[in-house]
């Protein structure tokens, strides 16, 4: 169970006890204690982007608060790695047959893409990294179901039978219900042009991830579509504002739910809304922030909240290694990937009495420090290797309080 600093210090310094880990500072009794934990309860409220983490005692104590951001590239290094093997194949002169359904990653039953595997990966770790250190004997977990309609057109709240008559009901194909709304004109010259050919613009192009939704198609000519791509005309911020709004991340949730129901089991967890833990927190005149709504989803009447912590536990995942291994046009220069002068990108070191965190490495002894979001520290001198202790290694998220 936690116990004040003091209690700590004292253990410590009678050698009762032994340290485990620094953030957060956690120590391993060496006497034996029997029957000495009370029982604790997790919330976690998962997040497209967030997830926050809270542990509470039956008398509404939070002793634990945490915040972890997740990680934003996976979509974007699966492409670059698509387009570095491309390019490999083509630059060895020789020709080998393209591999798609054969893969068995592809294949197999119940597969997720990665991005949502890597979400779900992070909320189990969660799960493990705090069950390990505190006796958790219920867990609540926050879900929330999107309705995309919904989102889409607001006006199916108030008439419900446009779930089944949307916007493209009555028309052949999308094509044909965008040109109705856009009344066959074409959106940049207003016609003035006399061009008859009438094209649908992707606004959001499809190599950059738009999608073939109403809202990102315009009607356009065909020289004004011509001169679009050959970047003679730039479109106005209202046209582009119909596509400003996405529904990955919603649809991100509803899967990731869905992820957790089927791996944790319903009965291992209480399922909480967001509603419930913001009209709590507002209750109390608590900050929006991910871990509040965490402990006011697993919150039980009766006690008034008591904050027994002052720190917070910021968690940001990070890959594990370099996928790249070379640089240049030939892929001939080798990258170093190990150690450099005991170092490796993304170690936690202490840099004149401030933690911080190894973003960039130069071979000649120096390196680029940045805070836990990444943001790099302009410092000078450029920080040397020779003058940071080394506090703990690089591992799948780094962490600070």
């Amino acid at each position: 169970m936690p116990c004040s600093p003091r209690t700590a210090r004292l253990l410590l310094r009678d050698k009762c006890a032994k340290v485990i880990s620094r953030d957060p500072f956690t120590i391993k009794l060496l006497i034996g204690v029997p029957g000495y934990t009370q029982p604790l309860v997790l919330g976690i409220d998962p997040g497209s982007k967030y997830i926050g983490s809270a542990v509470r005692t039956k008398k509404n104590q939070a002793i634990y608060l945490s915040e972890i951001h997740q990680r934003t590239d996976v979509t974007d290094k699966m492409k670059q790695r698509k387009m570095y093997r491309r390019t490999r194949r083509g630059r060895k002169t020789r020709y080998r047959k393209p591999r798609f359904l054969n893969r068995k990653n592809s294949t197999k039953t119940n597969r997720y893409p990665p991005t949502l595997e890597n979400k779900f990966h992070t909320i189990q770790k969660e799960v493990e990294f705090v069950t390990k250190i505190l006796p958790i004997t219920k867990m609540y977990i926050e879900m929330g179901k999107f309705d995309m309609h919904a989102m889409m057109n607001p006006a199916v709240l108030n008439h419900h039978w446009m779930y089944q008559q949307g916007n493209e009901f009555g028309f052949y194909n999308t094509k044909a219900y965008v040109l109705n709304r856009d009344d066959y004109t074409c959106q940049c010259c207003k016609g003035k042009r006399k061009d008859p050919h009438l094209h649908c613009h992707h606004i959001i192009y499809r190599r950059n991830g738009g999608s073939d939704r109403a809202d990102n198609l315009l009607v356009v000519c065909e020289t004004c579509h011509d001169d679009i791509h050959a970047n003679k005309i730039v479109l106005t911020k209202k046209q582009l504002s119909a596509v400003l709004k996405t529904l990955k991340h919603a649809t991100q949730m509803n899967v990731l739910c869905s992820m957790i129901k089927k791996r944790f089991g319903i009965d291992t967890f209480v399922e909480t809304s967001g509603y419930i833990a913001k009209s709590i927190r507002e209750h109390f005149k608590c900050d929006k922030e991910h871990y509040w709504d965490a402990f006011f989803g697993s919150f039980e009447h009766g006690d008034k909240p008591e904050i027994l912590t002052n720190r917070v536990l910021i968690k940001k995942c990070v890959a594990k290694g370099t996928y790249r291994q070379t640089s240049g046009k030939r892929s001939e220069k080798k990258m170093p990937t190990g150690k450099i002068c005991g170092f490796k990108r993304w170690d936690k070191v202490l840099y004149q009495g401030v933690r911080y965190f190894i973003k960039g490495r130069i071979s000649t002894g120096y390196a680029k420090l940045c805070d836990i979001l990444g943001t790099e520290e302009k410092l000078k001198p450029i920080p040397k290797f020779n003058l940071m202790k080394r506090l703990s290694g690089r591992k799948s998220w780094i962490m600070i309080s």
